[in-house]
């Protein structure tokens, strides 16, 4: 199969979709590899690196994308990218389509089979291609709520950790998950008081008997949430719901109770944010301020560490990008219904259901067009 991988165009995107090694695995497997040149450059890798082991330097995206049978990237295609796309061809990438109906009609018109890392799952219920991902934002989200914190960026002047004599922060933490439970750790390991509200009783229990109290846990009822958000300097939005549009769980009402120059990071921003009042910034300018309330709303948080963020997602969409080159799509769909769960779009047909509840689009099922199409 002949395999490009694009440069990144999102602002102040610095990942790359595919790693040296990722390129090395599939041109040992007979595969055709195609870099756009300085694609590696932002995460640490240059062109030679990828040369090295075989891959093919392109000048140009167009180059890319005319010649690839599957495009590997990171974010979602932007509006330049998506002109490029057509039917036949494979994408394997971020999407976050729910809350991006834009994203999706061109997907759509376009007619390309796209397969979302963010609804890829596994055996145990979990989203194995999203999960690196979500580790590296929950681990940033404390660092950069400090910073939003810091006088001189808006915030309250607040450190985090506190002094002896002084008191810390007190950090709420809206969800359970992945993202939630790296942002707790590291909250309460810069010294904060944490609160991690989430509704799943067992989920609750295991965060008390894995962390042993360093931080506190609380169920997510509205009266709960709404007195906790008060009450803290530093609110953490790390709540997804697989595939669809993330729940506005902050309502600007809400906001307007918060202490002047108190911040909200909204990890959920990919999926249109769980406060009632984000909207998506960039690495460039990240913060603004709504009532009184700071807000970091980066939609690629991970980006800011480039080449952690490229190595830990190329580990874990390897296998998978070996098995769609390997088999091809449908093949692969066919074999594994985890990567089936990953399909989103497929010749003008949307194939997830939670992004067609989202935007009210009819959806097609995505295993009767897998057999169908191994039958024919």
């Amino acid at each position: 199969m002949k395999i490009g991988c694009p440069k990144e165009i999102k602002p102040q995107e610095f990942r790359v979709g595919m790693t040296p090694h990722a390129a090395h695995e599939a041109v040992a497997a007979g595969h055709e590899v195609l870099v756009e040149a300085g694609a590696g450059v932002g995460a640490g890798f240059s062109d030679a690196d990828y040369a090295a082991v075989g891959a093919r330097i392109a000048d140009t995206a167009e180059e890319v994308f005319a010649a690839s049978e599957m495009i590997v990237k990171v974010k979602e295609p932007q509006a330049e990218e998506r002109k490029r796309l057509r039917e036949g061809q494979l994408l394997f990438t971020y999407l976050h389509l729910a809350p991006d109906p834009e994203q999706t009609r061109d997907l759509l018109a376009s007619g390309v089979t796209a397969i979302a890392y963010e609804t890829v799952t596994d055996d145990r219920g979990g989203l194995p291609l999203l999960a690196p991902m979500s580790e590296v934002a929950g681990r940033l989200a404390p660092q950069v709520g400090a910073w939003t914190l810091q006088k001189a960026n808006g915030g309250r002047g607040v450190l985090l950790g506190g002094v002896p004599g002084v008191a810390p922060a007190r950090v709420v933490v809206i969800g359970g998950g992945v993202v939630g439970t790296h942002a707790a750790r590291i909250a309460a390991g810069m010294g904060a008081e944490v609160t991690v509200l989430d509704r799943s009783l067992p989920r609750l229990r295991y965060l008390d008997d894995t962390f042993a109290g360093a931080f506190r846990t609380r169920y997510a009822s509205a009266g709960d949430t709404a007195e906790l958000v008060a009450e803290a300097d530093l609110v953490i939005g790390a709540v997804l719901i697989p595939g669809a549009a993330a729940p506005k769980l902050v309502t600007r009402a809400q906001l307007s109770t918060m202490k002047p120059g108190a911040a909200i990071v909204d990890v959920a921003i990919d999926q249109g944010g769980c406060f009632e009042t984000s909207h998506a910034t960039t690495h460039q300018d990240p913060i603004y301020e709504v009532d009184g309330v700071m807000h970091y709303c980066v939609a690629n948080m991970p980006g800011a560490v480039a080449r952690t963020s490229t190595i830990a997602l190329g580990n874990a969409t390897m296998p998978f990008l070996m098995a769609l080159a390997n088999k091809g799509w449908r093949q692969a769909c066919a074999d594994d219904r985890h990567l089936l769960a990953g399909l989103n779009t497929h010749a003008g047909q949307l194939t997830y259901a939670a992004v067609g509840a989202a935007l009210n689009l009819p959806v097609a099922d995505a295993a009767k067009i897998v057999a169908e199409r191994r039958a024919a």
